[in-house]
C-alpha cells in the first residue's frame, strides 16, 4: 500500500504543537471523516482507505500516513494538501 510521510520542523512550545496537531486532526475529521485519538504525543486516525498518525516531537511534527489503493492513486494531491493545511494553520515551516 501507498505510504507518505511529511515531517515538519516548528520552534512552538510542546502545548502549542500539540494543540496545533489537534486543529489539523480536527480539521481533517471534519472535511475527510477521518476519526482521531491522542495516545501521549501522538494523534491516530483512521477512515476507510487511510490510517496513519501524526507524532508531536519537541522541535517536528511527523505525518505517517498508509493509503489505500483509490487513494494511493491521488497521493500528490493528498501531500499537497496536508502542506497547504500546515501553512494555512501556521504550522511547522509555515506563517506564525
Amino acid at each position: 500500500m501507498p505510504h507518505l510521510s511529511i515531517e515538519r520542523p516548528h520552534h512552538l512550545a510542546h502545548a502549542q504543537a500539540k494543540a496545533l496537531a489537534e486543529r489539523l486532526a480536527r480539521d481533517f475529521e471534519q472535511r475527510f471523516a477521518l476519526v482521531w485519538r491522542w495516545d501521549d504525543d501522538v494523534i491516530r486516525f483512521q477512515r476507510p482507505g487511510v490510517s496513519g498518525s501524526m507524532r508531536v516531537g519537541p522541535a517536528t511534527i511527523a505525518l505517517d500516513l498508509t493509503l489505500g489503493l483509490l487513494f494511493g492513486a491521488m497521493k500528490p494531491v493528498i501531500e499537497r494538501r496536508i502542506n497547504d493545511e500546515l501553512d494555512r494553520l501556521g504550522g511547522p515551516g509555515g506563517p506564525a
